[in-house]
């Protein structure tokens, strides 16, 4: 709340018991990481009219897209990757391109991902704990030297960008992630990103991802995430802007 002020654009009145589908809108955003229950609850609203509410982001489109593997659907504007829980697969790969990030399939804000070198003494007992002794896939990519210089955080309204910023990790870090101690920068969407934006928005409308956040590290797609994209109030912050009305506006169009 800005100089103590409450906000102008709410009321908070008594809990009340609705059906979803007297609804306008309803906005599927717990955090990470998709659980069981996460899971029940996308099936039950699935069995909202969606003649009559807007869901967001699609119950079936968040079920459908884990926001690691997703990303393979745009191999195109990706840094080379493998998914694998073979530990003979990965030490081939980090030895062929020389450093490698692991990313574990169900992590969130940089937790879990590992820098990857052939000759780490801990690379065995990293990725047998990573993939619980070969029974957990996990995913693997080059590493981009780019990271050091930000990991982008875009995000898509309906396929569409509308801001960004740059996530810049801390001194001996790798992970730009704000949740591993990135700091955060102002930044523009570069040619480049916007051709990314662009070969994705039709996947994304057709699998009803309306709001999502991208990130790209020295023009490469490294995720795509749908569950509860971070990264607004440092935009609205750096940029002047105000995404959470850009959004909502949005929402009244389509509703």
């Amino acid at each position: 709340m800005a100089n103590g002020k409450r906000p102008s654009w709410f009321q908070q009145g008594e809990p009340v018991w609705m059906p979803l589908d007297t609804m306008d809108v309803v906005w599927m955003r717990p955090d990470p990481p998709v659980t069981t229950q996460y899971l029940y609850a996308t099936y039950l609203l699935d069995y909202i009219d969606k003649a009559r509410t807007l869901v967001v982001n699609s119950p079936h489109g968040i079920r459908s897209a884990n926001e690691k593997l997703y990303t393979l659907r745009f191999a195109a504007v990706m840094p080379t990757t493998i998914v694998t829980a073979d530990k003979e697969m990965i030490w081939d790969f980090v030895r062929q391109e020389g450093k490698a990030v692991l990313k574990p399939l169900g992590g969130k804000g940089g937790e879990g991902i590992l820098f990857l070198e052939p000759q780490d003494r801990n690379f065995s007992s990293m990725v047998e704990i990573s993939t619980d002794r070969g029974k957990m896939p996990v995913m693997v990519q080059t590493f981009l030297p780019q990271a050091q210089e930000g990991d982008k955080r875009i995000i898509l309204l309906d396929g569409a960008p509308i801001g960004a910023v740059n996530r810049i990790p801390k001194t001996g870090e790798f992970r730009g992630n704000m949740a591993a101690g990135g700091s955060v920068a102002a930044t523009v969407i570069t040619e480049r990103e916007m051709e990314i934006c662009n070969l994705l928005a039709p996947q994304l409308r057709a699998d009803g991802l309306f709001f999502v956040g991208i990130d790209v590290i020295g023009g490469y797609l490294t995720e795509v995430n749908v569950t509860s994209p971070t990264g607004i109030r440092e935009i609205d912050r750096l940029h002047g802007v105000n995404l959470g009305k850009t959004v909502i506006e949005k929402l009244g169009h389509s509703a």
